[in-house]
């Protein structure tokens, strides 16, 4: 399989788990919409972690971005629903 190829279904993979993570959290669903949720979390979330140094840090890479992007997907929606 080709390595971009890959990387983008593990990207999905974990906006998907991330944005489910994070509707059960405030609220809201829909596959296509969970997806772009934990895609944009996975931004903000590693974007906070790194400017605040935060160790986050389950043994595994992979539990690690998903806890990550699920955490951005609810500050991206938390804001959303407060800007709205």
């Amino acid at each position: 399989m080709d390595p971009q190829l890959k990387a983008i279904l593990i990207w999905v993979a974990i906006g998907l788990i991330a944005g489910w993570l994070a509707s059960i959290v405030v609220g809201g669903g829909g596959l296509f919409r969970n997806i772009i949720t934990g895609l944009i979390g996975a931004v903000v979330g590693g974007f906070l972690v790194r400017y605040f140094n935060v160790p986050i840090d389950f043994g595994y890479d992979f539990v690690n971005q998903v806890v990550i992007a699920a955490i951005g997907a609810v500050i991206v929606v938390s804001l959303a629903r407060v800007i709205a």
